[in-house]
């Protein structure tokens, strides 16, 4: 059986020279691929108490899903500022050049529910700590972080310190 990282496709000079791009694409294109990776992930998961799953878009809605599903949980969408339909909260953060907005329902999270964070990656954190920001704001407790891979050498895991976070991959550098 393959290791994981054997189906993650690496491309030098991606966006732009000295980046290696790992893409995970080359993952789902694989059905034995993307099983391990939802299996490596929900490993990860092992005798932590959740009642929620919540996932950023979009490449955490890929694997957060069939988490939620197979544990038998509800899944939430974190999604781009505009894309829900209901009541909103929004949490900005910033990247590389500029920054973006997040959003989930109001009601997606209630006080007191223990949360997981799923998404694909966590390069400088940005994103999933914005999306811890909105699970407290609502009263949400986030129990655990999870990522398929994590590029060590852009510190995202220092940003997220307050949090307990695991990645099945983990890239030294960019």
């Amino acid at each position: 059986m393959k290791k994981i990282e054997e189906y993650v496709r690496s491309i030098p000079d991606f966006p732009e020279p000295g980046i290696i791009f790992r893409d995970v694409t080359s993952i789902l294109q694989d059905a034995d691929g993307f099983a391990l990776a939802v299996d490596s992930m929900q490993a990860l998961l092992d005798g932590v108490e959740v009642d929620v799953i919540a996932g950023a878009e979009s490449r955490g809605f890929i694997f957060g899903a069939p988490i939620a599903y197979n544990l038998h949980k509800p899944f939430v969408l974190i999604r781009k500022k505009g894309k829900l339909p209901c009541e909103t909260i929004e949490s900005s953060y910033d990247l590389e050049y500029g920054s973006a907005t997040i959003e989930m329902h109001k009601d997606a999270v209630t006080p007191g529910q223990k949360v997981v964070l799923v998404d694909d990656l966590i390069a400088t954190g940005g994103t999933i700590e914005a999306t811890a920001r909105m699970v407290e704001e609502l009263g949400g407790k986030v129990v655990k972080i999870i990522t398929l891979m994590e590029l060590a050498g852009l510190n995202g895991r220092k940003r997220l310190k307050d949090y307990d976070v695991a990645s099945v991959i983990c890239y030294e550098g960019k």
